[in-house]
């Protein structure tokens, strides 16, 4: 074999394995994270074709029998440490704050489970688990059944919908710090939970992720305009989980018409970003720091503001969208649960006081 040829082929392969790396968003870091502490006190079971499988859970009543007394549902999405318990009582104590009476508000939390952590724990076979963070992506688990962690999402909310067992649910609200943001603003796009949801309100809490799904191949400059984004660096920039190419098993239809379609019903969705103003470390260390993460901006407060931009460029009319600030507030997910800003949006209580139409602040 010529060497040119050889040449070329290992040009090629550093530039697979680039793309390899853009595509997974998963830092280095992540696979070298200690398995997770502690384990949800509850199980949610998921009856398949191909049998049941288990996540564990937090949640405040128990699932099983009729819930007339049940209006309103809360589920918060951890975020890559994969803390359920912390999680879990920031939004508990949230809710308190809210004057929300325990018997007609349900919290809960699931938890996304790395491999690690199912050795760790030496859990029986039918607990899913996922490679690294691989679940904010809804990319499908490792074990025991291939399944994505938005079938997860979709089991929940079938289950909520479900009227013999909540006849006067009305509202559910899903919030996600982090890895549990990324994981939302995908499943808001491509999940098929709401339409199982007839005559119950469902809106998303998107608070600090680390990248975005864009639609396009539009990336924010620094003066905050767009512009096609083009590095030969970087040519996974807009693979799944930042642009539509190379989308999990789960997304069965990627034809440009369905993208659109699935574009034009998140621009419809109750959507709010909540953005603490305090994170802004370009080097905070679960950053998505992939070359396809930075394309959309160096840290995560530029990041929502600039998505956000986007989105109103795309829909000036029909976006329903809000963006809302917490201030003096980093990476810290229990403090963005507890703000006065996401009681206001997961509980209707209060207000935020730092809301915006316009990314540019």
């Amino acid at each position: 074999m010529h060497a040119r040829s050889i040449s070329r082929m290992k040009y090629v392969a550093r530039l697979s394995m680039l793309a390899l790396i853009c595509a997974s968003g998963v830092v280095a870091a992540a696979e070298r994270e200690k398995p997770v502490a502690r384990l949800a006190r509850q199980v949610y079971t998921l009856h398949t074709t191909e049998g049941d499988v288990a996540v564990p859970m937090e949640i405040s009543k128990d699932l099983n029998g009729a819930h007339p007394e049940i209006t309103r549902v809360a589920i918060v999405f951890h975020g890559k440490g994969r803390n359920v318990e912390g999680y879990y009582s920031a939004l508990e104590r949230a809710a308190h704050e809210a004057g929300h009476d325990a018997d007609q508000t349900l919290l809960m939390a699931p938890q996304f489970l790395r491999e690690e952590d199912a050795q760790a724990h030496h859990l029986p076979q039918p607990y899913l688990r996922w490679h690294a963070g691989s679940w904010t992506a809804g990319e499908p688990a490792i074990g025991p059944l291939p399944l994505s962690s938005f079938d997860v999402i979709d089991a929940l909310l079938a289950t909520l919908a479900d009227r013999e067992r909540f006849p006067n649910l009305t509202t559910v609200v899903l919030i996600g710090h982090s890895g549990g943001g990324q994981l939302l603003n995908r499943y808001a796009i491509v999940g098929k939970g709401a339409t199982t949801m007839a005559g119950i309100h469902i809106r998303f809490v998107i608070a600090n992720p680390s990248s975005y799904f864009y639609f396009s191949d539009d990336r924010p400059l620094r003066d905050g305009s767009f512009a096609s984004f083009h590095d030969a660096a970087c040519p996974a920039f807009d693979h799944w989980r930042y642009g539509p190419v190379n989308a999990p098993a789960y997304v069965k239809n990627t034809s440009s018409d369905a993208w659109h379609e699935d574009e034009q019903h998140y621009a419809q969705a109750d959507v709010i970003y909540l953005l603490g103003t305090d994170d802004t470390d370009p080097n905070q260390v679960d950053l998505d720091t992939s070359c396809a993460g930075e394309a959309e901006g160096s840290e995560r407060l530029d990041r929502g503001k600039f998505y956000f931009s986007y989105l109103k460029s795309r829909h000036p009319q029909e976006l329903r969208h809000q963006l809302w600030f917490v201030r003096g507030v980093a990476h810290v997910g229990s403090r963005m649960v507890e703000s006065p800003c996401a009681i206001a949006a997961v509980f209707e209580h209060g207000t935020c006081a730092d809301t915006s139409t316009s990314a540019n602040r």
